[in-house]
């Protein structure tokens, strides 16, 4: 089961987290549960490989504040950084930040597979 503790393990500012959440854990952990479940990740991954820079920022950002909004930290700053290179429409190499976000990803992602 994802617990809290997990969550502070893998970088999490859950303090802030719970806060937006009206301190309610249960709230506050069905929501990560539900980013978890989100494949836009994926979808950016493809957007990026196939030069779509618009969609890509779209999807970059809504990622940006749903793991910001449930502070996943590990997860917001590669995010982040895509997104305000997105924003710009600048075409450069985004394998690293993608790489970055992809294997927080997979870390939290063992979390919940470990229950």
């Amino acid at each position: 089961m994802l617990t809290i503790d997990d969550l502070r393990a893998f970088g999490a500012d859950v303090d802030e987290g719970l806060m937006r959440c009206m301190n309610k854990e249960d709230f506050y952990l069905m929501l990560v549960g539900r980013a978890i479940d989100d494949h836009r990740l994926t979808a950016l991954e493809q957007q990026l490989a196939a030069g779509d820079l618009d969609a890509a920022f779209e999807t970059a950002h809504a990622l940006k504040g749903l793991y910001a909004t449930l502070s996943l930290t590990p997860l917001t700053g590669p995010v982040s950084e895509m997104t305000e290179l997105l924003r710009s429409r600048t075409d450069t190499d985004y394998s690293e930040y993608l790489s970055c976000a992809k294997e927080q990803f997979e870390k939290l992602c063992a979390i919940k597979r470990s229950e």
